[in-house]
């Protein structure tokens, strides 16, 4: 299978937007892997001069290029897969996930958040990072490890929806902010236009779920993802019409919705779904041992869609 490459330039990313009638970058074919150059942040997030943080060329290039901006995310893509068409699934396996540069930024604004109403100012922190060793120091002396994803990672909208905000997670992915869909995890995702048009961005570098004061600590990242095509196993088959993922330890079903109540009942609907198609228990049973067996974690409380995402350990069913 072949491995393909797409650096992260005025021409190859997209601000805010998601829409079916982007044309693609390239077309791989099903199984192929491609390596996506992902950059983070408008100029007004941007380190002050002397701070010692150095604004990667490829994002200052982007920034001088002056590119249509909606409020939103940089993603890099979209790659289309031969082949795909609507009601199939694209399985979408995170093979590397490599850290982009010495700083992330972590902030919060006026009418945004989960409590606005407490935080009306403005306020931002640039954080170092340590890419050898992989952590970050907070700016009141704490060390975390980092633990890298992608927030953004979503295929095309249904065409009928037009150009749509990348700030919105909906069915077909987008910006999950799932800090489970780190490297080496598999994201399924339907597929909802011809060619499925796979995009990517939103770095992470570390991010507590609920996301609450809008960031993570957002950072540049690369990301080497294997693309494969399941051919009508997405939006003709309702356990499949929805993202969901899977880790080496777990099967993670997703729920989004502005109500947080109706984005928890969504994820366990999904996750009812995905054990009886793996089991025999009847749905009342599946019910039964989402209670005993299933955490469900609230993702992201910031993007107007919030998250819930249900994680069942691996080898519970049978």
């Amino acid at each position: 299978m072949a491995t393909h490459r797409i650096a992260s330039t005025p021409e190859t990313v997209r601000w805010g937007v998601f829409d079916a009638g982007f044309p693609p970058l390239i077309t791989i074919a099903s199984g192929d892997t491609v390596v996506l150059e992902c950059v983070s942040g408008g100029p007004e997030v941007m380190p002050p001069p002397g701070a010692g943080l150095t604004v990667p060329p490829a994002l200052a290039a982007i920034h001088a290029a002056n590119i249509p901006r909606a409020p939103g995310h940089l993603i890099t893509g979209p790659v289309a897969v031969a082949g795909a068409e609507p009601g199939d699934m694209l399985e979408v396996h995170i093979d590397k996930i490599e850290l982009g540069n010495d700083w992330g930024y972590c902030g919060f604004r006026p009418l945004a958040g989960t409590i606005p109403e407490d935080f009306p100012e403005r306020y931002m922190s640039h954080i170092p990072v340590d890419r050898d060793r992989k952590t970050c120091r907070l700016p009141w002396g704490t060390e975390l490890n980092l633990s890298p994803f992608f927030g953004v990672m979503g295929v095309a909208p249904p065409p009928n929806y037009g150009a749509i905000s990348t700030i919105q997670p909906r069915e077909h992915g987008g910006n999950l902010d799932n800090k489970e869909l780190s490297e080496g995890s598999t994201l399924f995702l339907p597929v909802w236009a011809q060619g499925a048009l796979f995009s990517a961005g939103d770095g992470h570098g570390i991010q507590g779920d609920g996301e609450v004061c809008i960031n993570a600590l957002e950072i540049c990242l690369t990301g080497t993802f294997t693309l494969t095509l399941h051919k009508g196993g997405g939006t003709r088959d309702p356990l499949l019409a929805y993202p969901r993922a899977e880790t080496a330890s777990h099967f993670i079903s997703m729920g989004m919705h502005e109500d947080l109540d109706v984005a928890m009942k969504t994820a366990l609907r999904q996750m009812i779904a995905f054990i009886t198609s793996r089991t025999n228990l009847s749905r009342q049973e599946a019910y039964q041992f989402c209670s005993l067996a299933v955490d469900f974690h609230v993702t992201q409380t910031v993007n107007g869609e919030k998250g819930v995402h249900g994680l069942l350990k691996k080898g519970l069913l049978f």
